[in-house]
This record gives C-alpha cells, sequence and structure tokens, in this order.
C-alpha cells in the first residue's frame, strides 16, 4: 500500500549515471514508500547516457503514478548536439505530463504551453521570473546559491504572479555544468570515447585538493558539492515567505528515510533539532551544508537563526 504523499515535498531528478536494474528499483521503492507528491524523471546531464535506462520510462512512470506521485519529465541542462536537440524538442512535445526545462533552449520547443523552469536554468532575479511566466512558466525551482533574502522576495513576486517557487533542501549544489566532461578527463578519456566511466561513481567522483582534503564531486559535464545541501532547519522561514516546494535530490543514501523526515518537518509533526537528529543518524558519506542560504560560504553549515 502505497503511502501518503506530502504535495509540497518533490524528489528531483536521478543526475548520476546508476544502473538500469539499481534504477528501476530506486523508483519502485520511491513509488511505495517515499512520501512525495511529484518526481522528476529524466537525464539532465549527459544523453549518452539515455538509452541505457529510456525503455525503462513507461514501467517507471506508470509505478510512480499508481503510487500516487505526480510524474514531471525533465530536460537536458547542456544542449550542443543536434540529437540533443531532437531530445529537447520530444520531451517538449509530450502530453500528459508537466515539463521541467533547464536549457532556455527548450523555450523555443514549448511555444509559451504551461511548462516548469528547472533550478539548471539560473533564474537569478524577478524580471526573469515575470518574463518567463508571461511565456508560460508556471512553477520555478530557483538555484540552490541564492540566499534567503533573495528567495524570499522572489517568492514574493511569484504569489502575485500565481506561479509555484520550489527550493532544493537536500543532497548536492550544482555549481556549474560544462560543455567538456571532466569525469572522462580524469580517466584520459575523451567525451566522445568515455566508456561511460561515470557509471563507477553512482554518487559522483570526489575531487580533492592538493592537501587531500575533500573539496567537490564530478559528475560528468558537471561539478557538485562535497557536501549534502540541509536546509531542514530553515524550512520554518521558507514556510513563511511562501515558499510552496522543497526539493529533495537523490543520493546514494536512504531516499525513503530522507523524505520521511522531510515531510514529518514540512507538516509540522517535528521541529528542526529532532529532524536534524534524525538525518544525523542515517550516517551520512558527506557532510551537511547549508551557507549559500546564510549569504555565506556554501559548504558551510549555520545554525538556522544565523543571518
Amino acid at each position: 500500500m502505497a503511502v501518503k504523499p506530502m504535495q509540497s515535498l518533490t524528489l528531483g531528478p536521478v543526475i548520476y549515471h546508476w544502473k538500469p536494474e539499481e534504477r528501476r528499483d530506486f523508483y519502485a521503492r520511491i513509488a511505495d514508500e517515499a512520501p512525495v507528491g511529484a518526481v522528476y524523471l529524466g537525464e539532465v546531464i549527459c544523453s549518452k547516457r539515455t538509452p541505457y535506462f529510456e525503455g525503462d520510462y513507461p514501467d517507471i512512470i506508470e509505478r510512480l503514478e499508481r503510487g500516487g506521485k505526480k510524474v514531471v519529465l525533465s530536460s537536458l541542462s547542456e544542449v550542443v548536439l543536434k540529437r540533443e536537440r531532437e531530445m529537447l524538442a520530444a520531451i517538449c512535445e509530450t502530453e500528459g505530463h508537466e515539463i521541467e526545462i533547464n536549457n532556455t533552449a527548450g523555450l523555443l520547443d514549448v511555444a509559451e504551453r504551461p511548462h516548469r523552469v528547472g533550478p539548471l536554468m539560473n533564474i537569478y532575479n524577478d524580471e526573469t521570473m515575470r518574463y518567463l511566466a508571461g511565456k508560460g512558466a508556471t512553477h520555478f525551482s530557483l538555484p540552490v546559491e541564492l540566499p534567503a533574502g533573495v528567495v524570499g522576495e522572489m517568492a514574493k513576486v511569484a504569489k502575485g504572479l500565481g506561479v509555484g517557487v520550489e527550493v532544493q533542501v537536500f543532497g548536492r549544489a550544482s555549481l556549474a555544468v560544462s560543455a567538456r566532461c571532466y569525469h572522462a578527463r580524469a580517466h584520459c578519456r575523451t567525451k566522445d570515447n568515455c566508456q561511460f566511466v561515470c557509471e563507477e561513481d553512482p554518487d559522483g567522483m570526489p575531487l580533492k585538493t592538493v592537501t587531500g582534503q575533500a573539496f567537490l564531486t564530478i559528475n560528468g559535464i558537471q561539478t557538485l558539492s562535497h557536501s549534502y545541501v540541509n536546509l531542514v532547519g530553515e524550512i520554518d522561514a521558507m514556510q513563511a515567505m511562501g515558499v510552496s516546494h522543497f526539493r529533495l535530490l537523490p543520493q546514494r543514501v536512504d531516499m525513503v528515510a530522507v523524505a520521511g523526515v522531510f515531510a514529518d518537518r514540512v507538516a509540522g509533526r517535528i521541529d528542526a533539532a529532532e529532524a536534524s537528529a534524525r538525518l544525523d543518524a542515517l550516517s551520512m558519506p558527506a557532510p551537511f551544508s547549508n551557507g549559500f542560504w546564510h549569504g555565506q560560504q556554501g559548504r558551510r553549515q549555520f545554525g538556522p537563526k544565523v543571518a
């Protein structure tokens, strides 16, 4: 029996190159056990990975919807090749599911039909939000590096426009994407002959400084934080601002347990201290951080009352 979903809690797309069977098992468990209201599904990092799992999409979608989840299809963040343009166009032409666009090229394909704007579109101010809302955007997932003050202002504008605002509250922060694949280059391979080396790092490839300190994480063409963003202590502030949705980004951890903590926190069934203690008990493979939210270095962790 599927759990009752928390409608404002969402699960972002899997950004890593997980094996097909692992991906299928992951979504089956999410469908049956995770209290999330919406699941973003799609390859957003590397188009070469798509053939490994696109044939599973119909079954995964059916399973998620049977579990009471809304499915939103996410597009690529980097569109360079002809096949990538064709992939983007095909997603934008899909009927029956909402689309999340992560590259401005998709604006041409949706032709002002209703759509969502993903965090990799880098919407940093209310003017851009107003413009895109006028072109059919109904929901904005904001970049993870925005500080609280900016999020608050944009949430206020969003309320006036009647659109949704989503903030990533868990998972590694996406810092950059590039046309080059650093993951392949680190293994002395080219992007075209990468041999899908990223599959060897299902939670990203750790990057250390020359002194051996954990620094960043590499995922194909994407550079991520080493730490996991954790804004469980800032949920009350976000709700007061008018943030409508809270995104969890899949990591190689017990995401059902993570979703349970955040669902209880968003619903007010537990306070920030208990939520933090429950997350700490899950023994994460990386430290937590919330520095961006507080206008500080993103890798740092502050208490919820720090301005």
